[in-house]
């Protein structure tokens, strides 16, 4: 497959089938003799710009709770070097090798070492990096479907081979994605009408689960064009959540997040929770419930929830999925042309 355009409802269809693909395509890269030095890593910085950054709390979290000392940071924050940053391995995401920050990084790295997280190659990024994991040139939507859930899978898997950890969480994924899909499908089913009057979106979460708050607010913004933004839950409390009113709330987690939904919700506020936890829903509350898996694999989770909200608010807002307003000519390398926003384009131009 060589990474084309598709729509984002094909993107949702096939999704299952995909992340299985991309999950076999990652183990057996990660088994290769060229990776075997991950292990000694002990101070990755993860960089990435847009989606793939929102992606980086994965990695971050799950090699934290290793014990390993890792960070994300915006690309354009080390595009002029690593000063300040002690790391002895730059990961830069990027699904099309494009994007003109992260370049930018790896073209300032200096002497540190440096690995790509492509699903796009060949590319630009890749031949910068000493090191390449790709997730097989997977078909994309504009507004990024399997690129963004796939990168979570080789995201996961990577921190895995740097700290160690034995097992693999992504067996069974397709089965989990179908369920928690269709129970998706019936809860935002019932509110989506009236969250499609609301006049923006707070996304909250906390730990791994921060790459799907980022990542839904992101896609709110690119699909229904509804204004939307992303805090961790203990920022929320401390004043945010105050704005609340005429907004829709998507909050993701099984701890503090339960009783912030029912909070929002008790006061009229349209809230959408996704726990493992057995919430009952009212109505001002829609809740989706996801199995319990670990962190990686919850995240892609919460995505595919966070995927049916913003289909089904395109609908009742009457925007097509694929027609984006702005094309930026300065954020991939060699700009943006037509064919980026066409089905069936060579390049994804997601971040």
């Amino acid at each position: 497959m060589s990474g084309s355009r598709i729509t984002f409802q094909t993107g949702q269809d096939h999704q299952p089938e995909a992340l299985e693909r991309v999950a076999a395509h990652l183990r057996t890269q990660l088994a290769a003799a060229s990776l075997a030095g991950l292990r000694s890593v002990q101070r990755p910085l993860f960089t990435g710009i847009g989606a793939s950054y929102a992606a980086l709390a994965v990695p971050v979290e799950v090699l934290r709770a290793h014990g390993v000392a890792a960070q994300r940071v915006q690309a354009d924050e080390v595009e002029d070097g690593l000063t300040g940053f002690d790391t002895d391995l730059l990961l830069g995401v990027s699904q099309g090798g494009r994007s003109s920050e992260t370049l930018a990084a790896f073209k300032a790295a200096g002497d540190t070492s440096t690995l790509a997280v492509l699903n796009v190659t060949p590319s630009p990024l890749g031949d910068l990096a000493e090191i390449g994991v790709d997730l097989g040139n997977e078909p994309d939507s504009y507004a990024s479907t399997v690129g963004f859930t796939g990168t979570v899978v080789a995201l996961d898997l990577l921190a895995g081979a740097i700290a160690g950890r034995g097992d693999d969480p992504w067996h069974g994924i397709a089965a989990h994605l179908r369920t928690v899909r269709e129970r998706a499908v019936a809860a935002i089913g019932a509110v989506s009408e009236r969250a499609a009057r609301c006049v923006a979106a707070d996304c909250v979460a906390t730990g791994a689960s921060r790459a799907a708050s980022e990542e839904i607010a992101l896609l709110l913004r690119e699909v229904p064009r509804m204004p939307a933004a992303a805090s961790t839950t203990r920022t929320y409390l401390h004043g945010e959540m105050e704005s609340a009113g005429n907004t829709l709330h998507v909050v993701l987690g099984d701890g503090r997040e339960i009783d912030l939904a029912r909070s929002l919700s008790g006061a009229g506020h349209l809230s959408l929770l996704v726990t493992t936890e057995d919430v009952a829903p009212t109505a001002d509350l829609a809740v989706v419930r996801l199995p319990g898996t670990a962190a990686g694999p919850r995240v892609v989770l919460e995505t595919v929830v966070g995927q049916e909200l913003v289909r089904a608010l395109s609908v009742e807002r009457d925007v097509p999925i694929e027609s984006f307003v702005f094309a930026n000519d300065d954020t991939k390398e060699g700009g943006v042309d037509p064919g980026d926003f066409a089905i069936g384009s060579p390049e994804l131009t997601h971040a």
